[in-house]
């Protein structure tokens, strides 16, 4: 299946479409340990962009195949955050890692990441890692944007 480097690092967002700023974190998530993506819906990025440019399907696929990625998890996101996607994700592996991390990129850090997200990592002992990637590099929005115009 896989070989555990000790920790897990669960990573969430739409990733529509995936850019330079994910390939970072991702890059400095890898240093910890296994990755695991919390892919949000087509629904989550409708009511965020008016429409997802890619499918989730799509989205997936992609995403899944990045280095160090061991897997790729639908969760429910009706309430806007990522909190189903870490329980799954945190109940799914936690027999396999000793430590579980969330990590979150450039633009989320303490004050702008849901108070709620960092309430459930604390009850599961889940550590939260912040600025992973450095400072925010690139936007989807901002690309389909430009692309758009």
């Amino acid at each position: 299946m896989f070989m555990s480097k000790n920790t897990l690092v669960i990573l969430s967002g739409g990733f529509d479409p995936v850019h330079l700023g994910h390939v970072a974190m991702m890059r400095e998530a890898a240093v910890f340990g296994d990755i695991i993506i919390c892919l949000n819906s087509d629904e989550w990025l409708t009511r965020k962009k008016g429409k997802p440019f890619m499918t989730w399907e799509d989205r997936a696929a992609v995403m899944g195949n990045m280095k160090n990625v061991i897997d790729v998890v639908r969760f429910d996101d009706d309430n806007g955050t990522a909190i189903n996607g870490i329980i799954d994700a945190y109940e799914k592996y936690k027999s396999f890692y000793d430590i579980i991390s969330f990590g979150n990129g450039g633009d989320r850090k303490n004050n702008t990441t849901p108070t709620d997200e960092q309430l459930i990592c604390d009850k599961l002992g889940i550590s939260l890692l912040w600025n992973l990637g450095g400072d925010k590099i690139q936007s989807s929005s901002r690309i389909l944007d430009e692309w758009h115009n």
